[in-house]
């Protein structure tokens, strides 16, 4: 049975970046894979590369050797048949638990050998989800934020495996828009629209993570 590492990378549990984690990691799961389900916000205290470059010595080549509550994500990454990351954009970023993880992840496997530029022995395929208060228009090739996801696939590409992307524009960030002095949005066009696009987006995270990792 192959084994799937699903990361949702927001802190918040119970919305839409979860919610297509979840239901990505149950496609997997219908296809047969056991999968593990981590909310990064849950674990402990953990930090982004500390630039030690013990993954560059030989005695710990490719492995980071930074000990703190990401350590046993990145293990069990290592060990896994797939892996599908999910974060919210924020401020035209991935999360800043994701950056952690994501530096802590590529890094190891970057040798800055011209010879071999990644030392990965081990690609798996990678399912990336980005959610998104912009519209899906704004992660055209041409965009910022879509020349931001591309870079994010490329990393991804080339020093894990394999990497499809999907993400979900204009989403609903709360349920009651009338506690937020928020006037650049209008709240049941906001409503309306994730009741008719998010199931869409939920059938094409389950489908994504059915076909990618069967």
């Amino acid at each position: 049975m192959k084994h799937i590492i699903a990361v949702n990378a927001s802190p918040r549990t119970g919305w839409n970046t979860a919610a297509l984690v979840r239901e990505a990691a149950r496609g997997a799961g219908e296809a047969g894979a056991g999968v593990n389900i981590v909310d990064l916000y849950k674990l402990g205290k953990f930090t982004g590369c500390i630039s030690c470059f013990a993954c560059k010595r030989q005695q710990s080549w490719g492995r980071c050797a930074c000990k703190d509550a990401l350590t046993p994500v990145l293990d069990e990454i290592r060990q896994a048949d797939g892996l599908i990351l999910g974060t919210p954009n924020y401020l035209g970023e991935a999360t800043a638990g994701f950056r952690a993880l994501f530096e802590r992840l590529i890094f190891q496997s970057l040798t800055y050998a011209k010879e071999r530029m990644c030392c990965n022995e081990h690609p798996i395929p990678v399912l990336f989800i980005m959610t998104s208060n912009a519209p899906d228009s704004a992660y055209a090739p041409e965009q910022p934020y879509g020349q931001m996801l591309a870079r994010y696939v490329s990393s991804l590409n080339n020093f894990v495996g394999p990497t499809k992307a999907l993400v979900c524009g204009d989403t609903l960030q709360v349920s009651d828009y009338s506690k937020y002095q928020w006037t650049l949005f209008d709240p049941e066009a906001k409503k309306e629209r994730h009741e008719q696009s998010f199931p869409q987006y939920m059938q094409e995270a389950f489908r994504l993570g059915y076909d990618t990792f069967s």
